[in-house]
């Protein structure tokens, strides 16, 4: 029997987006042929979307898609059959009867499956966002600000890798897990922080993207609760996400950390990560999220940014500079260094690191050079350090502020 009709585009949208991976892991399980089971299932949630504003939503939504899902893999098979062997009876390729809906939750093997090792990252990254997250094709592609095309592909030729490469949709042996959900993690670290400061375009977030990582994270903390990095990584997502309202002016220009206004902060997702955090560091061995979720609370909780407790911040930088060593935990350490000892001594670190060349000629090397400059007084130097930096940056809104910031030094020199 059906509800009254909802009108609620946007809550059926993420009702949908929330069934999608519970719907794709019972059809998986029940066939087993991931790559036609997503077909199917994808062609059930766009068939939801169109006909449940309108009819309502079912009293069992996510019975209902399983059954759709269910019919339309039937008829991929059917037709797959047909064209090997038309005298087969339908009876004989007839799968079971769909019903009853499973208990039981295959999210968590779902994204195992999707961030499978022989996969690409970025093959991960849009096989996650789709079979787990619920985006459609167009969606991802407007969100990475690629060709429709491109992510296609990339879906397309992941399932034929896991396909391939005869991967089986349960959990991995226990000498395989933490690498399989470490992998998991970077893949929802990825697409939280692309959401957070997109990596070109106009806009500095893409808050679909942010969103959908915390949301996936959620889920998975979920199901790995006692895991102390899952639980780090949202804490960190939260702790940061929490800083967005504060991030950009009303023209879309960046506001740094440093000149935010901190009242605009969201008070309540900075108490959630702040309460995940501290209980993590006490229950679980260390790791580099939650080390970077404890340098955001330290961030979050200075009322101002000259109470900010750069000593520490560089201490826990120093201990994820060993766990996790990067070019961006460089950056960011060399920051702190110079918060603390001062601006020529994260210079002259500065000019070390950036023989390492993953570096060389970054557009935040050079931005994190002028701003030393700057606390230096060598403005004129610093200047020319902004300009090198947006001429070096796809994102539209930095490039606007370190151009911005160029233009403040030459007329204030």
């Amino acid at each position: 029997m059906l509800e009254a009709p909802v009108k609620n585009s946007d809550e059926i949208e993420t009702l949908l987006r929330e069934l999608a991976p519970q719907v794709l892991g019972a059809v998986v399980r029940r066939y087993g042929d991931f790559d036609s089971c997503e077909d199917a299932v994808q062609e059930a949630l766009l068939a939801a979307a169109v006909q449940w504003p309108e009819e309502g939503v079912p009293g069992s939504p996510k019975g209902w898609l399983i059954r759709t899902a269910s019919r339309r893999r039937i008829e991929l098979w059917r037709n797959e059959s047909a064209r090997r062997c038309r005298e087969e009876t339908v009876a004989a390729m007839a799968p079971p009867d769909p019903d009853p809906v499973p208990a039981v939750d295959d999210t968590l093997t779902l994204l195992l499956l999707c961030c499978h090792p022989s996969l690409t990252t970025a093959s991960q990254v849009a096989l996650t966002l789709r079979a787990v997250g619920g985006l459609s094709t167009p969606e991802i592609a407007r969100a990475f600000l690629v060709p429709e095309s491109t992510v296609a592909q990339r879906i397309s030729r992941a399932k034929q890798r896991i396909k391939a490469g005869g991967a089986e949709f349960r959990m991995p042996p226990p000498d395989e897990l933490a690498e399989r959900i470490a992998a998991v993690l970077h893949v929802l670290y990825l697409v939280f922080n692309e959401g957070y400061t997109a990596s070109s375009g106009a806009a500095l977030h893409r808050v679909e993207l942010t969103a959908e990582a915390i949301r996936l994270t959620r889920q998975l903390r979920e199901r790995l609760p006692a895991d102390g990095e899952v639980t780090g990584l949202l804490a960190l997502m939260l702790l940061t996400d929490a800083r967005r309202p504060a991030r950009t002016r009303p023209d879309g220009a960046l506001v740094p950390l440093a000149e935010q206004d901190r009242g605009r902060w969201d008070a309540e997702a900075i108490a959630e990560g702040l309460a995940l955090i501290t209980e993590t560091l006490a229950t679980a061995p260390i790791g580099p999220y939650q080390l970077q979720a404890a340098i955001a609370a330290v961030h979050d909780e200075a009322k101002s940014a000259q109470d900010t407790d750069w000593p520490q911040i560089l201490g826990l930088y120093e201990l994820l500079r060993h766990l996790a060593p990067g070019p961006m935990v460089t950056l960011n350490r060399i920051v702190a260094l110079a918060m603390v000892q001062g601006p020529r001594a994260g210079l002259a670190q500065l000019a070390e690191a950036e023989t390492d060349p993953a570096l060389a000629g970054h557009h935040r090397v050079h931005a994190v050079r002028a701003h030393l400059l700057d606390l230096a007084g060598d403005r004129d130097t610093a200047r020319e350090q902004y300009e090198l930096a947006a001429s070096r940056t796809l994102s539209v809104p930095e490039q606007r502020y370190l151009a911005s910031r160029a233009a403040q030094l030459a007329t204030s020199g």
